[in-house]
């Protein structure tokens, strides 16, 4: 059927808000979310190291603003995007091997990711926090 431009109907494809958000789906997601974050996380760890570089006194200033509350709380969200992407990789390497396909399987290690990279980013967390001495 043609409409009055001339161009043929087709069938929308479906989309996000057909869809009702699973578990895997929204993990998914959150996995390209932290892809993005991770090269933000990267250019202002380029910054620090070429502050680091360019002299104590550039340095104290961008130090001071990663050492800051905010700063710190960057860190904290860039340390678990690190990490979430990372499990979700591995979780991906498997599926490239055919494991973890079944349902179970599937929720199991989405669940398991995002676990397991909230447990690591606490440790290693409250790990920089004892070595720092506080």
């Amino acid at each position: 059927m043609a409409d009055a431009k001339g161009a043929a109907e087709r069938p929308l494809s479906p989309h996000l808000q057909i869809y009702k958000p699973i578990f895997t789906m929204v993990m998914s997601i959150v996995h390209r979310i932290t892809g993005v974050a991770l090269y933000f996380g990267m250019a202002a760890l380029v910054w620090w190291l070429l502050a680091a570089a360019s002299g104590p006194a550039y340095f104290e200033f961008v130090n001071g603003l990663f050492t800051s509350l905010l700063g710190r709380l960057v860190l904290l969200g860039f340390t678990w995007a690190a990490l979430h992407h990372a499990l979700g990789g591995l979780r991906h390497f498997l599926m490239d091997f055919g494991s973890g396909f079944g349902a179970g399987a599937r929720n199991m290690l989405a669940r398991l990711s995002l676990v397991v990279s909230l447990a690591l980013t606490v440790a290693i967390w409250i790990v920089a926090y004892m070595v720092r001495g506080g």
